[in-house]
This record gives structure tokens, sequence and C-alpha cells, in this order.
């Protein structure tokens, strides 16, 4: 089966090469990190602009505890730096904010400040950004089997709708165009089951370096291919 294009209604992206950035210019990682975030409120005012109504980021994976304590403290710092400073300002711009993750695990004031921005941008409607924290993409569908499982659902017999619902946010639909930046080619367990038809683009670009003229470069490229869904050989 084949599908038209045009533009992506929803984009997801793995936001890579932020340490490698501040490394080339003799900076701290965490100089990295802030830089990142900049380029996150610059793309996803160009994807509002575009008419994208979905925008998922990969902000911080389960994988990520793994990293040297004080970078991981100062992710959090900055995490909780911006989900206090920027909900006046996501509400301004319209953008409803949706976290999607295993809250387990996170700073109790962190998943606090999460819970207030969902809240107080409940109502904005041009564009939802979901960040996706503390998230794997393994552990989701995991997640979901457990969940299932605990409700007393016929394992045996489950089906595609039925695990879908049981995701981290059911009523998101899935990708369009998947973007990683930063060189790499590879999914990084992020979205493994919503990504199964999605459009993959890869640019060495670094994350702090991605521009809106590099996301719409990403979106041309998109509208020009012919989207497949089915067998290998149609």
């Amino acid at each position: 089966m084949k599908g038209s294009t045009g533009t992506p209604l929803h984009i997801a992206i793995i936001m890579d090469g932020n340490g490698r950035w501040a490394r080339k210019r003799g900076l701290p990682r965490t100089v990295g990190h802030q830089a990142g975030v900049r380029t996150i409120e610059k793309i996803l005012r160009a994807a509002a602009a575009r008419d994208v109504r979905h925008l998922t980021l990969y902000a911080f994976s389960t994988e990520n505890w793994k990293r040297p304590e004080t970078e991981v403290r100062a992710l959090m710092g900055l995490f909780s730096y911006y989900l206090k400073a920027k909900v006046e300002e996501l509400v301004a711009q319209n953008v409803k904010l949706l976290f999607s993750g295993a809250r387990d695990g996170l700073p109790e004031d962190i998943v606090g400040k999460m819970d207030e921005m969902e809240r107080r941008t409940s109502h904005c409607d041009r564009i939802t950004l979901v960040l996706c924290m503390n998230y794997g993409g393994r552990r989701e569908i995991l997640d979901g089997f457990k969940m299932m499982a605990a409700g007393g659902a016929d394992m045996s017999g489950v089906t595609e709708e039925e695990m879908r619902k049981a995701l981290y946010r059911p009523e998101i639909p899935d990708p369009d165009l998947l973007i990683r930046t930063g060189g790499e080619k590879r999914l990084s367990n992020f979205l493994l089951w919503q990504c199964a038809y999605t459009e993959l683009h890869f640019t060495d670009t670094l994350w702090p370096d991605f521009s809106e003229s590099d996301l719409a470069g990403a979106m041309d490229i998109y509208a020009r291919r012919e989207r497949r869904y089915g067998g290998l050989y149609e």
C-alpha cells in the first residue's frame, strides 16, 4: 500500500551531538546541552509555522542514567529550570506540552513540574510538544504488556490496537518523519513500536547547529518521497 506525503504532521527527533558540539569548542558538555535547549525553542517555532501538529523529542533516555553523575545532575537541573521558566512562553505560543516515559526514577520535584506544565498547557492546540523523559522504547512495550496483564487481559489474544492503547501516549499518532542529528544512523531505542513505517532522515549536523533551514530541508525531502506500507516487493 502506498501513501502520499506532503507536510509531515508528526515529526520525531533524536537530538544527538550536544556533547560533541561543546567539545569542538573546548567547552563543558553542559554548555552543549544548554545550546541544545535553545535549538529546541527555535525548531519548535519553525515546526509550528510549517503546520506540523506534533513534535516529539528524545530528551532523556533510560540509558542516559549511565552518564557521569555530574552530567546527569546538570541535565536534571536544566530540565527543572526549563519546566519552571518556559511555561508562560509555551502558553503564549499555544503549545501543548506532554511527557512520555517512565516517571519512576525521576526526581520528585521534576515530576511535579511536569504534571504542572501538562495541566497549564492542556488547552493549547497549535502544536503538541512531546518530551520523552526517562524513555526507552523496549521498556514502553514491556510496560504496556505488564499493564494489560495486570488488568486481566488474555495475553494470548492481544491485538495491535490493544497494544497501542497500552503505550505511554496512545493519543499521539505515529511519526511521519523521524530526524536524527549528529551523524549516527540508528533508532537508539526510540519509539520502536511507533516508527514501524516512519520515514527516516539522518544528518551529520550536530543538534545545537540544527537550523530552521535544516528542518525545512528534511521536510522537503520527506515531501518528495512516496510512502509505502506493507510488503517489501510492492
